[in-house]
Order: C-alpha cells, then structure tokens, then sequence
C-alpha cells in the first residue's frame, strides 16, 4: 500500500538519481577530448585549498594563476590539476587560460605565492619508480660497485608529500636512522614503451625536485636488504614546489643539486654525475613497463648522505629538522620532520 512516506521516499530517491546523473554528464561533457598535448613553457603548482582539494597553479610575474577560480571567471576549459594536465593533454587549455589572465583578464584569480599552502603536485600516479646508487661519488661513498643496470625500485601513494609539509616520524622502535635524499624527478607526459635512448627525452614532460626521504635501519638492517619498507613510509616522497616544464629546464644531466639540514650543506653535486642518465633511465624502465601520463621517476641522489659517513660521524635526522633540497632551475623543496 503506498503512502505519503513512501511516494516521499520514491520522490526523493528519483530527484537524487536525477542530480546525480545531471552531475555526471556535466563532467563528460567538460571532459577533454582534444589532441594529446604536453604543458610547454610553464611552471607549476598545487594550491592546497580551505575546502581540503588540491588544484593547479601557475606561476607566472604577475603572481600565481588560481586555474580553477580562472576557468571560472572566464568559462573556460582548463585541468584542474597537474595529473589531468598529464593524462588528459589539454595543454592548450591551460594555454590560452595563462593567455587571458595575462592580458588583464580575471584578476582576481591571481594570487601572492607567499599566501599559498602548497598541495601535493601529484596524488595518485600509476606508478612512482626509483633508481638506486645512480652517482658514481655516492656509490663509492658507500662502498658499493656502480650497477651494471639500473637499480629499480618502487614508492607507493601513501608516500607522496608536498613542499613545506611535515614528515612524522615513526617510533623509535620502528626506525630511528633517518636520512635525506635529493634527487631529480622526472615526469611522464606520454606513453612510452621500448623507446630508443635517442628519442627518450620526447616522453618527459617535466622535472620537480624531491627527496627519496630513507630509514636506514629498515632498508639495510633486517634480516635481509629490503629498501622498499626502507623507503615508503607516509610521506617519505616530497616533492615540489614546482613542475618545470622541460623546454624551460634543457639538459636534465647537467643540474646543480643541494641538501641543507638546518642551514648546514649536506649535499652539492650536479646530475652530470649520473651513471645513468634520463635517456638511459627512461628508456631502460621502458623495455619492462609502458610508462604512462604522470608516472614519475626519482633518478637516485649524490654523495653527502649520512649513510655515507664514518660510523663515529652518522648523527640521523630527528624530530625538528628542516630540510631543504635544491635543484637548480626548479626551487627549493623544504619539509620538516616531527
């Protein structure tokens, strides 16, 4: 027997559904279905947002383009975030987005990059890829042979941090030698599988920097060799705070890096000391997976880690130390520890 409860409750149940489909077909509609593009001439941002969303930014003279406030205020089709500007291609979106606040439009979207609290840059690639002792002065600091192939290994999501976040230290009955890494990270802006040395660089989108962030105790000190459980805690992967896009980077095997802890220089090298370089790297990790839109590859870090002092000289990262690692032309990544 039907009732007013009832016929509310069907009533109810269908507007929903209504909505909900109005919704979905709304996104596949805005949905970009153009030309497979990669970003040029840019330098990019995630902007941490009060609702709790992480949405693109692009840093530009004038200030930092808010693209979602943008594409509001000019109805345009823009990504919304690094990744679906990876994935989905719509480089000339953003592109003409850029164009139009440059030229006076919507300025109100533009913000001061000192009122930002940075997002992460990435939040869900297909997959993050390391590349293990890739320095020849670091694989000697540690006493280690050079690789005759590159030394792969993995990160997973849970890692992934932001410039300027917080890394929390687990107990120290769990992990207590903790260690810094800076390293280039590499950007995927299309597919690639088996791809020649020659045309690997064609697949990179962009560079970042970050930190393949290490206990030392969980990665060489059980029972056998485990550097992933050595290397995947939450948030041992910052990253930022930018995306440089490759036209404005050039040569990725020829960059100054740095690491200072608390102001003390730690690291100071260049990418030329790869014993590895991008080409190889991409096109090696190639031949085994096809590296997709947004997957990212921390290509191994220099000499100056801590591991690589003598016994009586390793004082271990602790609670209340800042980091920051630098890559020249891609600023300044710091996070802190607690």
């Amino acid at each position: 027997m039907n009732t007013r409860r009832t016929f509310l409750k069907a009533t109810g149940a269908t507007v929903a559904a209504t909505a909900t489909y109005g919704a979905e077909s709304k996104a596949a509609q805005t949905t970009y279905k153009g030309p497979h593009q990669m970003p040029v001439n840019v330098t990019l941002l995630s902007i941490k947002n009060t609702d709790g969303t992480e949405t693109l930014g692009v840093k530009t003279a004038d200030g930092v383009i808010d693209v979602r406030h943008a594409k509001k205020l000019l109805n345009l089709s823009a990504p919304e975030s690094l990744e679906e500007l990876l994935k989905e291609g719509n480089s000339a979106g953003l592109a003409k987005l850029i164009a139009s606040v440059a030229a006076g439009q919507a300025k109100s979207a533009l913000l001061d990059e000192q009122s930002i609290k940075h997002g992460r840059l990435f939040r869900n690639p297909s997959k993050i890829i390391c590349i293990g002792l890739n320095y020849k002065r670091h694989a000697k600091e540690v006493g280690m042979a050079e690789p005759r192939v590159p030394i792969l290994f993995n990160k997973y999501n849970n890692s992934l941090a932001a410039h300027n976040s917080v890394i929390n230290l687990p107990p120290r009955e769990i992990a207590y030698k903790f260690d810094y890494e800076t390293e280039l990270l590499v950007v995927i802006g299309k597919p690639a599988r088996n791809v020649s040395e020659e045309r690997a660089l064609d697949y990179v989108a962009g560079y970042c920097t970050s930190n393949d962030f290490s206990a030392r105790d969980l990665q060489l000190e059980l029972p056998s060799v485990q550097w992933m459980i050595g290397k995947t805690l939450d948030g041992f992967a910052p990253i930022g705070p930018y995306f440089v896009s490759s036209d404005r980077v050039g040569d990725p095997n020829n960059l100054t890096l740095e690491t200072r802890v608390n102001g003390e220089l730690r690291q100071s090298s260049n990418t030329s000391d790869f014993i590895f370089n991008v080409q190889q790297m991409v096109s090696y990790i190639s031949r085994f997976w096809t590296l997709e839109p947004g997957d990212i590859i921390l290509t191994g870090t220099p000499q100056g880690v801590i591991l690589g002092m003598p016994k009586d000289k390793q004082v271990w990262l602790k609670a209340g130390d800042e980091i920051v690692c630098s890559i020249e032309k891609l600023g300044d990544l710091r996070f802190t520890l607690a």
